[in-house]
């Protein structure tokens, strides 16, 4: 049981991990991935003749808003994730194991949201990030899903020991 626990818990700590990471390298670097968000919302490299275009945001100040929302998201998952780490070390031993996921289960949800409504849904669609060939994250928002999607569902599977 506490083997199983300890895998939960450095699944939720990779997770942390990965969100400050990128958090951070937006900060630190924080133009690279400010002219994929402008391109992005810009639709300058989607297909010249889409009806779509009127969706565009070009207002550099707007765009700028959309990226520090991403940081900032990314940033508050990381956080929760981190504190639900460490309240899931806490209660390792006890019987309210499963209480104690919801601050983890949180932030993968955030995560999760992130890049499933973010970069799929509004990039990707609403945005038609998908038609564009140099700025298109969609593969990676993918991935991103997948990761935590995976961790979220072994999290939430319930000990066999009445965690």
């Amino acid at each position: 049981m506490v083997l199983v626990r300890l895998c939960k818990i450095a699944l939720v700590g990779s997770v942390a991990l990965f969100f400050s990471l990128v958090a951070y390298g937006n900060i630190t670097d924080y133009d690279s991935n400010r002219q994929f968000v402008q391109h992005v919302l810009s639709m300058d490299t989607t297909f010249p003749n889409s009806s779509l275009h009127w969706r565009a945001i070009t207002n550099p100040a707007v765009q700028a808003a959309g990226y520090w929302l991403i940081i900032a998201t990314e940033a508050l998952a990381a956080v929760l994730l981190w504190i639900g780490a460490l309240r899931l070390l806490a209660a390792i031993g006890g019987r309210h194991f499963d209480r104690a996921k919801t601050i983890a289960i949180t932030g993968l949800s955030l995560g999760f949201l992130l890049y499933a409504v973010g970069f799929v849904g509004v990039g990707g669609e609403w945005f038609a990030m998908w038609q564009s060939q140099i700025w298109n994250g969609q593969q990676k928002a993918f991935e991103f899903i997948g990761m935590i999607g995976a961790v979220l569902i072994v999290l939430t599977l319930s000990d066999a020991a009445g965690g």
